[in-house]
């Protein structure tokens, strides 16, 4: 019998890779999501890489009764992923009350229903934006969190903030992972980043560009201090961050964590600009972009890239993929959906 895994989100970019590390580790994750901000057609993916089916329940975490309902129907559940959270910096900015109430609320009802049925260990999906605009690089587990520049980040923060109280008053054993950038798709192509509307990240609008379905592509910033004036972000293959999760539930249900909640940076430890991933895109895929200078967008961070250093020595986990790797698995995931 697999031991059963409930990941929220889990038909979003990350969870739906997430979901195919869990099972391929001999997990049997079970997927919540509700397709607010991803499309069925992830669910399909996965079961195709995996050639079964997986577990889906189309609810709003938020929704208790709903959520409770999962738990019942699916009885020995041992540790949840929680991925569910609405995640663009720059829409949060303008939608701040709709952040807040989603990424918070999933949260609270996932806390409140999991001591019911016994569940006592939880992988969170934080993020570099906890950190704010950092007094120095490259960040580490004990950098300070700063006021957050973004909705998106301030609910990271709290979130991260009520995992910390609820265990110390008893609740779940915790892992908090603080993602850097996570970019590419599956060596199978068959899942990857699919955003509604128009991509709010700079790859997907990078391969959509290439694909000849946006016009341009739009560098928001070029006289930071950086070696180009573009924004720096640690840019890690999302199968290694998928992996990630699989070693930190591993770690957790192993009773190894060595307190109650233990935070990790998941990146590279390696920053790289918007235009060094503009060149390296245009390298590995022959497409030259339309590329235009604009001015800084509200919510960014200059700079920010991961001292991973802790996650290697201590979770045991280290990144595989490269910057082209993981440019070259995009572009091969954007030409299977076509325009």
């Amino acid at each position: 019998m697999r031991t059963k895994i409930l990941v929220t989100g889990g038909a979003g970019y990350i969870g739906s890779h997430a979901v195919v590390e869990l099972h391929q580790a001999g997990y049997q994750p079970i997927i919540v999501d509700d397709f607010s901000n991803s499309q069925e057609s992830a669910v399909a993916g996965i079961e195709a890489i995996l050639d079964t089916r997986v577990p889906l329940y189309t609810i709003d975490c938020a929704n208790e009764e709903a959520l409770r309902g999962v738990f019942q129907a699916e009885p020995g559940i041992a540790g949840v992923i929680h991925f569910a959270a609405f995640k663009a910096v720059n829409e949060s900015v303008q939608k701040p009350l709709a952040y807040y109430r989603n990424n918070l609320d999933s949260l609270l009802v996932l806390l409140a229903v999991m001591p019911e049925f016994g569940v006592e260990s939880i992988v969170f999906s934080s993020s570099c934006t906890v950190y704010g605009v950092p007094d120095k690089l490259p960040v580490t587990e004990a950098t300070p969190t700063k006021k957050a520049t973004s909705p998106y980040g301030a609910t990271k923060q709290m979130a991260e903030d009520i995992l910390t109280d609820v265990a110390a008053a008893g609740g779940p054993r915790t892992i908090l992972l603080r993602y850097f950038n996570p970019i590419g798709a599956h060596p199978s192509a068959k899942i990857g980043e699919l955003p509604l509307g128009v991509p709010q990240n700079l790859v997907p609008f990078i391969t959509q560009t290439a694909a000849g379905i946006r016009e341009k592509l739009t560098v928001y910033g070029t006289d930071y201090d950086t070696p180009d004036g573009s924004c720096v972000r640690d840019y890690i293959y999302v199968v290694d961050l998928a992996k990630a999760h699989v070693v930190a539930v591993h770690r957790l249900l192993e009773k190894k964590a060595a307190d109650k909640v233990e935070t990790f940076n998941v990146g590279t430890g390696r920053g790289n600009t918007v235009l060094e991933v503009v060149r390296t895109f245009e390298e590995v895929s022959g497409q030259k972009l339309n590329v235009e200078l604009g001015p800084r967008r509200a919510g960014d961070v200059p700079a920010i890239y991961a001292d991973a250093t802790k996650a290697e020595s201590v979770l045991g986990f280290k990144t595989e993929g490269s910057l082209a790797e993981a440019l070259a698995s995009a572009w091969k995931w954007q030409q299977t959906l076509g325009k």
